[in-house]
């Protein structure tokens, strides 16, 4: 909104031809992200106690917990519109990329909204019936992933349905019309390995910043012609964009982080963290960085894993691998403190985060 009504102003007022750079706008939404984040947050915090919308905590989980029961929790909606209102000032809303990610996010936050909604209201931490919740992700994630194909299927085509594998250069399969199922596994892995991961306070958020700003990197690369080139990366223009959407979210999740870290006084609730998740696919897609999402978000798989693994070994063994799954719960019952946990996983994800980025050059 505001690249529409500011650039047409640059023959009056040269100072605004800073408008026309990705980089600007990036940093610009970032801080206004964050702005919006900071300022809203203590209202949104009152609003939600005065509303009773607090932290149902599961019997199952570690003892330490009960005390967070009542904490104010959708804190999501917090994260959303610091992240969302940014993107929609200050992108050029003309571009397909910026709304596909700006309403998928909104989408996969609509899944969450509803099973937080009926956890309060039932005063369980039992949302949404499974079926339905993953039935909900797999709706978005089909809507993104036919929105994908409808762009490559344009006159010059603005995207493609090949993948591109990290240190390989000439590994680049076409999935044509099966990219649609890959795009569904893609987002609801990624959803729902953001969802696991938030368990502690500030843990999802940190590291979900970090993973941000790896894309924010990414998405600029990509859009950027000389550097796509060089990095041998599938380009199309409306990808750079996509830069000011990354910004925003890092911006946002450094606001929330003020008011989630340790001892939070609000929880994203599942409306942050599907949301969140689902922001990562979409761009990760976009950008046709889907197979570095697995490293760009380490934290995340290996939280996910850790699930799948305790899950499986109980099912055939009766055996559990893990004092607690998801992973953080386990290091948890082995005496770490809550904050060490929480750190020592962030210093992981920005190990990830850096990694994902030598991969660039490493094929």
């Amino acid at each position: 909104m505001l690249y529409d009504l500011l650039l047409p102003l640059e023959p009056v007022f040269g100072v605004l031809n800073v408008v026309r750079y990705i980089t600007f706008r990036t940093a610009a939404a970032s801080l206004t992200a964050l702005l919006i984040s900071l300022l809203l947050g203590p209202w949104m915090i009152a609003k939600l106690r005065d509303f009773q919308i607090g932290q149902v905590i599961r019997q199952e989980g570690p003892q330490s917990h009960r005390a967070k029961a009542g904490t104010p929790t959708m804190g999501g909606l917090l994260i959303l519109s610091s992240a969302l209102v940014p993107t929609l000032l200050w992108a050029d809303l003309s571009n397909p990329y910026i709304w596909i990610a700006v309403l998928a996010t909104a989408g996969f936050g609509a899944v969450g909204f509803a099973d937080d909604y009926l956890k309060i209201t039932r005063r369980s931490h039992h949302g949404l019936r499974p079926l339905h919740k993953m039935g909900g992700l797999i709706v978005v994630a089909v809507l993104v992933g036919i929105a994908v194909l409808v762009l490559a299927q344009q006159n010059p085509p603005l995207y493609n349905t090949r993948l591109i594998f990290p240190f390989f250069k000439n590994l680049i399969p076409d999935l044509g019309y099966f990219y649609v199922a890959f795009a569904v596994l893609v987002l609801v892995g990624a959803t729902n390995a953001v969802n696991l991961t938030d368990g502690l306070d500030g843990l999802a958020i940190s590291t979900f910043g970090v993973a941000a700003a790896a894309f924010t990197a990414l998405a600029y690369v990509t859009g950027h012609a000389v550097l796509a080139d060089y990095l041998l990366l599938v380009r199309f223009p409306p990808a750079g964009e996509l830069t000011i959407f990354c910004g925003a979210l890092v911006g946002a999740s450094l606001g929330f982080l003020w008011y989630n870290s340790y001892p939070a006084d609000i929880f994203m609730g599942d409306v942050g963290s599907l949301a969140l998740g689902g922001a990562l696919g979409t761009v990760a897609i976009l950008i046709k960085q889907e197979l570095l999402l697995p490293i760009v978000g380490g934290v995340f798989v290996i939280e996910a894993l850790s699930v799948i693994i305790q899950v499986a070994s109980f099912k055939l063994t009766g055996q559990r691998v893990f004092k607690m799954a998801p992973l953080h719960h386990h290091f948890e019952l082995i005496g770490w403190s809550e904050p060490k946990v929480i750190t020592r996983f962030l210093i992981v994800a920005v190990i990830f985060a850096l990694f994902s980025l030598t991969t660039l050059k490493l094929r």
